[in-house]
């Protein structure tokens, strides 16, 4: 019920405004700005990342506790861009840790 009188007395407004050729607000014209209308599409001006920063530092950690040659399997590392992996982050601790992460 607030709701439907909050709405009646915006439009009510808006219609004497107009009615009274004065400019209307944004806000009860309906031009308010809504982000995420349009999720497939970045805004214009929006930085873009063009290539991942790999420092080398990232790498050593990212492998560390594997003996060289590494497996195949870790080459998804050259491909992993930005995105969050917990691969090189320290999991659980004793006879789980066999990469030795938690061992200084």
């Amino acid at each position: 019920m607030l709701v439907r009188r909050a709405f009646t007395s915006s439009l009510a407004i808006a219609f004497s405004l107009a009615l009274a050729g004065l400019p209307v607000p944004a806000a009860i014209a309906g031009e308010v700005f809504v982000a995420g209308v349009a999720p497939d599409r970045r805004p214009e001006g929006a930085p873009r990342v063009l290539a991942p920063l790999r420092p080398q530092a990232w790498y050593v950690a990212a492998v560390k506790g594997v003996e060289p040659p590494y497996p195949h399997s870790l080459f998804f590392l050259d491909n992993q861009g930005d995105w969050y992996t917990p691969f090189n982050r320290p999991g659980l601790l004793d006879r789980y840790d066999i990469r030795g992460l938690h061992r200084h």
